[in-house]
C-alpha cells in the first residue's frame, strides 16, 4: 500500500490527468454520436460496401417520415377539424378582387374560344353585363366548393402521402424536425459524457494504481463510451411517468418533462415547413387524389353555368347548343383549376392563421400517453442505436490505448 500512495504522489499530474481525459473520452464520445444521428445526408464512404456511413436519421428517413407521420395524422392531426376553421365568407373577401378578375377572364376566353361569332357580335355593354352576371354567382360557387372540400376532406386530400414525400425528399428538413426539438436533450447526452466519464476517470485512476495492468486503461475507455452513450439515451426517456423517490427526489425521463416546449416547438415546426398553405394547395391539386377535387370543381362549375344559362335557355340551346355548351363547362372548370393558386394568393396568411396547424398540433400533443409522445423522438435513437453505442466503446478502448503508452513511458 505504501509502494502505492508514493507512486500516487511521485505521479500525480498523471493520475490526475485520467480523470480528466476520461470525461473528454465521455464528451467526444457523445458528440461523435450525436453527429452521426444526422451527418452526413447522404452516404460517404464505398458505395455497396460497409466501408462508409450516412446518418442515421437521413438513412433512415423514409421509414423515420412514416412513422411520425402516422403518430401526426393518428394522433395529433384532424385534417377535417383544420379545414373546418375556415370561414367561407371571410374567404371570399380575402380573394374577391383577384376572383372578380379570374371570372372575367375566364368568361371572356371561354366565350371567345368556344363561340367566337356571337361573342364579336355582342356590343362592349353586352360583354359586360354576361361577365357581371357570372361574377354575382361566383361567391356562392366558393362556398360549395368549400362545403364539399370540408365533408370528402379525407377522400381528397392523402395528408400522410403529403408529409411522407415531403419528408423523405427533403431529408435535411426531416434532420431540422428532430434535431430541433431535441436540441436541450442532446445537449444533455454530451454533457453527461463528462460527469460520468469524470466520475469513472477517478476509479480508473485508483484501478490503475492498484494493478498497472495495461487493460486497464482500453477496457476503461470502452465502458466509459459505452456505458455513458447507453445511459445518457435512456435517461432521455425513462422513466415514461414521474417517479419520486425517497427524499424527495424526482425521476423523469427528460423528453417527458418538456412535453409544453417541444409540443409548441414541433407544432410551429409542422405548420411552417410541412402544413403550409402552399404545400396543401399543391397536394390537392397535383396529388395522388386531385382527381377527385377536379371531378367536384368541373361538376360544380357546370351546375353553375347550368344555373345561369337556366333563365335564357331557349335561347342558350339556339345560339350554343347543347354540345358547344358542355364544352364551355369543362373550359370554365379547367381554367379555373389552372388560376386557382393565384386566385388564393391574397388569401394566404388568412388561411394560415385559420387553420392555425401549429395550436392544433400542440394542443393534441399535450393530451397525448406518455406512450405516444415518446413516439415523436425515440424512432430516432432506435434506428442503429446500437451502432452509435458502439462507436462510443470504440473510441474510448482507443483513447485507453493512448492512456497506457503514456502512462508506461
Amino acid at each position: 500500500m505504501e509502494a502505492v500512495l508514493d507512486d500516487l504522489a511521485g505521479n500525480w499530474p498523471l493520475y490526475t490527468a485520467i480523470p480528466v481525459v476520461a470525461a473528454l473520452i465521455g464528451y467526444v464520445t457523445k458528440r461523435v454520436a450525436i453527429e452521426m444521428m444526422f451527418r452526413p445526408l447522404d452516404f460517404v464512404g464505398v458505395k455497396g460496401t460497409f466501408l462508409g456511413w450516412q446518418g442515421v436519421v437521413p438513412r433512415h428517413g423514409g421509414r423515420m417520415a412514416a412513422t411520425a407521420t402516422d403518430l401526426l395524422t393518428k394522433n395529433v392531426l384532424d385534417v377535417a377539424e383544420v379545414f373546418a376553421r375556415i370561414d367561407a365568407d371571410r374567404l371570399v373577401t380575402e380573394i374577391e378582387q383577384p376572383l372578380l378578375k379570374a371570372v372575367d377572364d375566364i368568361t371572356r376566353e371561354v366565350l371567345a374560344e368556344h363561340h367566337p361569332r356571337l361573342w364579336e357580335r355582342l356590343p362592349p355593354m353586352a360583354r359586360d353585363l354576361v361577365v357581371k352576371h357570372i361574377q354575382a354567382g361566383t361567391p356562392r360557387l366558393v362556398r360549395q366548393v368549400l362545403d364539399e372540400l370540408r365533408d370528402n376532406v379525407d377522400d381528397i386530400l392523402d395528408i400522410k402521402r403529403l408529409s411522407v414525400q415531403r419528408l423523405t425528399q427533403d431529408k435535411a428538413l426531416l434532420v431540422k424536425l428532430i434535431r430541433e426539438t431535441s436540441r436541450p436533450e442532446m445537449a444533455f447526452i454530451a454533457r453527461s459524457g463528462i460527469y460520468f466519464g469524470f466520475f469513472l476517470g477517478i476509479v480508473q485512476s485508483v484501478v490503475w494504481a492498484l494493478t498497472k495492468n495495461p487493460l486497464v486503461m482500453p477496457i476503461f475507455g470502452a465502458s466509459i463510451g459505452l456505458f455513458t452513450d447507453w445511459l445518457a439515451i435512456k435517461l432521455i426517456f425513462v422513466p415514461r411517468d414521474p417517479v419520486r423517490l425517497p427524499g424527495g427526489l424526482l425521476l423523469h425521463g427528460m423528453f417527458q418533462r418538456r412535453r409544453a416546449e417541444v409540443a409548441r416547438q414541433y407544432g410551429e415546426m409542422i405548420a411552417n415547413e410541412l402544413l403550409t398553405v402552399d404545400n396543401v394547395l399543391d397536394a390537392l391539386l397535383n396529388g395522388p387524389r386531385s382527381d377527385r377535387l377536379r371531378a367536384m370543381i368541373r361538376r360544380l362549375v357546370a351546375e353553375a353555368v347550368d344555373e345561369q344559362a337556366e333563365a335564357a335557355r331557349p335561347l342558350v340551346n339556339a345560339a350554343i347548343g347543347p354540345q358547344r355548351l358542355d364544352e364551355m363547362k369543362r373550359a370554365a372548370a379547367a381554367k379555373s383549376i389552372e388560376r386557382l393558386p393565384v386566385t388564393l394568393l391574397p388569401a394566404r396568411s388568412y388561411l394560415s392563421r385559420a387553420m392555425d396547424v401549429a395550436n392544433l398540433v400542440e394542443q393534441r400533443m399535450t393530451r397525448m400517453t406518455s406512450t405516444e409522445y415518446e413516439g415523436l423522438l425515440r424512432p430516432a435513437f432506435r434506428q442503429d442505436e446500437w451502432k452509435l453505442v458502439a462507436v462510443g466503446g470504440l473510441i474510448g478502448f482507443l483513447v485507453g490505448e493512448l492512456q497506457v503508452l503514456v502512462m508506461l513511458h
